[in-house]
């Protein structure tokens, strides 16, 4: 029954792992198992004294704890119920991988003292796929090599070595031309620096983080080709929220070396999140796998001096050089080391954005989490005409009513319009300002950004 409850609810599972742990203790089976040596009083060396069965499902191990009567080798019979690879990896080094929906086996020597076994795919342990074997209801011993990676981010120090960012370009593109549009997204794993000092092993489409802004219109076709080269190292998937596709089609993960086409229209308007939904989803999003879809409506948007394009998101740090740390994101009351605007702490504050006093100023803005909110404001300016989540707020509206500030979860989007009234500098944060110094903070200069000329 249990398997059953899993299998139904896998759906739900890739896109909130938050929940991953609590459905494991649920519905994960047994949660311990008992292993009984041969028959032989005393093991000869390199005799196999039983078999040791272990599933896995995304994410977590079942059973996760096992327990065998004596140290010695046993065979390992490692069957993948899950919908992407994972493997089985035990604190000495042994490691056995299975495709999904596969088995696989192998043999490991089980110490006295017992030993613990993770998925060693990146974010795997963190979310859930870790256990132990015991040996006679002993716990394993502390000592060895966990295979689980460096220790979190909580105590990174910058690196002044670090290479500078790269800054991101904040103009929106422009619409695509045409009615049908075939777009490559191409995975890459690579080293980028998030803010000055820190460097993470990021995943990203396109090689940028958020990856690259798509600008349609209503009743466009768009046809994505994804892929993932063999360079990298886990598989990945990708979901527009702009489509309405069934999710175990378009949305199923690629391995190292594959493609898939994923074909959508767009049906309705808006500024639309996409991300990477392979498990563990909250890593892939937290790691830079996500991007912007605007959609306009068929006939167009009224045209306006400066556009830009303005993607809210946060950072947990892993340690230098290694992807986020999901342990710090999958925390109930989140606290990121940084939260940012396109990809880079504070990048609009060493950068500012020029604008001309007066002009007409439209922000088509995302909030891709994946945790907090977005209070978005911009010092010294009200927005006179907000669409958010389909909801209008029009300039010259009966009342002349405005709006100060515009309120996003994650994965809500918004278009903001505003003018400057004057020459000056006007500060862009989300208004939870306990982020604002975690890198959430970027200035708009209009004119010459001096009120007294």
């Amino acid at each position: 029954m249990g398997r059953v409850l899993l299998a139904s609810a896998v759906a739900t599972v890739l896109l909130m792992t938050l929940i991953f742990a609590v459905l494991a203790m649920q519905y994960g089976g047994t949660p311990s198992a008992s292993v009984s040596p041969s028959s032989s009083a005393a093991a000869n060396p390199g005799e196999v004294l039983g078999e040791i069965a272990i599933s896995a499902f995304d994410l977590g191990f079942d059973p996760a704890t096992v327990d065998v009567a004596k140290a010695g080798a046993y065979t390992v019979a490692f069957h993948n119920t899950g919908a992407i690879a994972h493997d089985l990896t035990f604190a000495d080094g042994t490691k056995i991988v299975a495709e999904a929906g596969q088995m696989a086996t192998g043999t490991v020597t089980i110490p006295a003292g017992g030993m613990t076994f993770i998925c060693s795919v990146p974010g795997h342990s963190a979310g859930g796929m870790s256990g132990t074997v015991t040996v006679a209801g002993a716990a394993p011993s502390p000592s060895g090599d966990s295979h689980g990676g460096p220790a979190g981010g909580a105590d990174v120090a910058a690196d002044p070595s670090a290479p500078h960012y790269e800054l991101r370009d904040p103009a929106a593109p422009p619409l695509m031309t045409g009615k049908v549009h075939d777009i490559d997204l191409v995975v890459e794993e690579k080293l980028m620096t998030v803010a000055a000092g820190y460097q993470q092993m990021v995943w990203t489409f396109n090689g940028s983080v958020p990856g690259p802004v798509i600008r349609v219109k209503v009743g466009d076709t768009i046809r994505v080709h994804l892929k993932n080269p063999l360079t990298s190292k886990v598989e990945h998937s990708v979901d527009f929220h702009s489509s309405q596709v069934a999710w175990n089609d378009e949305m199923t993960s690629i391995k190292p070396g594959e493609e898939k086409l994923y074909e959508w229209t767009a049906d309705y308007a808006g500024v639309w999140m996409y991300h990477c939904g392979t498990a563990p989803a909250l890593h892939h999003i937290a790691n830079g796998m996500f991007g912007m879809v605007i959609v306009e409506p068929a006939e167009g948007l009224l045209a306006v001096e400066k556009e830009f394009a303005i993607v809210q998101s946060e950072w947990y740090l892993g340690p230098q050089k290694e992807p986020t740390d999901l342990a710090k994101a999958a925390a109930g009351a989140p606290a990121p080391d940084f939260v940012m605007f396109n990809g880079v702490a504070n990048q609009y504050l060493d950068n500012p954005i020029q604008i001309g006093t007066g002009e007409r100023v439209r922000i088509f803005l995302l909030d891709a989490g994946p945790n907090i909110d977005s209070s978005f404001h911009i010092v010294g300016t009200t927005f006179d005409t907000v669409t958010k989540e389909g909801i209008h707020l029009l300039r010259g509206n009966d009342g002349s009513w405005g709006s100060q500030a515009v309120d996003l979860s994650p994965a809500q989007g918004a278009i903001i319009e505003f003018q400057t009234a004057e020459d000056g500098q006007y500060p862009m944060v989300t208004h939870a300002f306990n982020f604002v110094g975690r890198g959430a903070l970027g200035l708009f200069v209009s004119g010459d950004g001096d009120p007294l000329n």
